[in-house]
């Protein structure tokens, strides 16, 4: 299994980086091209999200992006420091949450999470008190990239 880990300042700027490693990997790892441009997006909305909690709740720790290849999965998981009182994901249609999570006030939050839930078939929401990870999978072939 590969793994590469992407940790960068909450700044709206560096979520254009995290979109393009996102893509190049994701290719690597036999992610089909006409997925390509869902994965960009979800991992966009993602890190947004991620950033914009970092940012309205004071919290400098960098947003934490791990892409991993398995056998025949490509999966990513966007993490921030936001403890699950704060910052949730309850109710949003499309995505499983795996922890009970408080409502939130920010529509922004819910919205970026429809989106990332219509763009993504296998996506999980998880909230603690250590922060919330957003884990994202799509199907890969190993090797397909390479020939």
């Amino acid at each position: 299994m590969a793994t590469v880990e992407l940790r960068f300042s909450a700044q709206p700027e560096h979520v254009r980086t995290a979109r393009l490693v996102a893509a190049a990997v994701a290719r690597r790892a036999g992610v089909d091209e006409a997925v390509l441009d869902e994965v960009r997006l979800a991992v966009g909305e993602a890190c947004s999200r991620a950033v914009g909690l970092h940012r309205s709740h004071g919290i400098t720790a960098p947003v934490r992006v791990v892409l991993s290849e398995e056998e025949k999965v490509f999966s990513i998981e966007v993490g921030d420091e936001v403890p699950s009182a704060v910052g949730g994901a309850a109710d949003v249609p499309g995505v499983r949450a795996t922890a009970v999570e408080e409502d939130s006030d920010e529509g922004e939050d819910h919205m970026g999470l429809a989106v990332i839930s219509g763009l993504v078939d296998d996506v999980e929401v998880s909230s603690s008190d250590d922060g919330g990870v957003i884990r994202m999978s799509w199907p890969a072939t190993p090797g397909a990239a390479l020939s």
